[in-house]
């Protein structure tokens, strides 16, 4: 079986964290310990998460643990996302895009949760 960096979900997680990280270094600077600190955080953590469980992918319930943080994880970045639209930080188009992307994430995250087996 493959690394963890070949997996479809961790590839467009990884991309998609740093879309967040790019985007978020032109967010005020008074955000810098608040939501900019908060978005980058949660993006970066579905990946640490995705590798976490890949490791340790030989205990099915770790694997799964991990995987349903990876989840949380992502689905905390869209809600920084809605915060960033709110703020008038990001326009719509963007908010609307990386939202998307984010949702694709959810469901690869959600088919290696409901199928293990496959990854184990």
């Amino acid at each position: 079986m493959g690394r963890y960096k070949d997996l479809k979900v961790y590839i467009k997680a990884f991309e998609l964290a740093m879309e967040i990280y790019h985007l978020s270094l032109k967010f005020p600077s008074d955000e810098k310990f608040g939501l900019t600190s908060q978005i980058k955080r949660s993006s970066r953590s579905v990946c640490s998460n995705i590798a976490e469980g890949y490791r340790k992918r030989r205990y099915e319930p770790h694997f799964i643990s991990k995987l349903t943080d990876a989840d949380m994880e992502n689905s905390e970045t869209t809600v920084w996302l809605d915060f960033a639209i709110s703020c008038g930080f990001i326009d719509i188009d963007t908010k609307d895009k990386l939202t998307l992307k984010a949702e694709e994430i959810g469901k690869l995250l959600c088919f290696m949760i409901k199928n293990p087996e496959r990854f184990l």
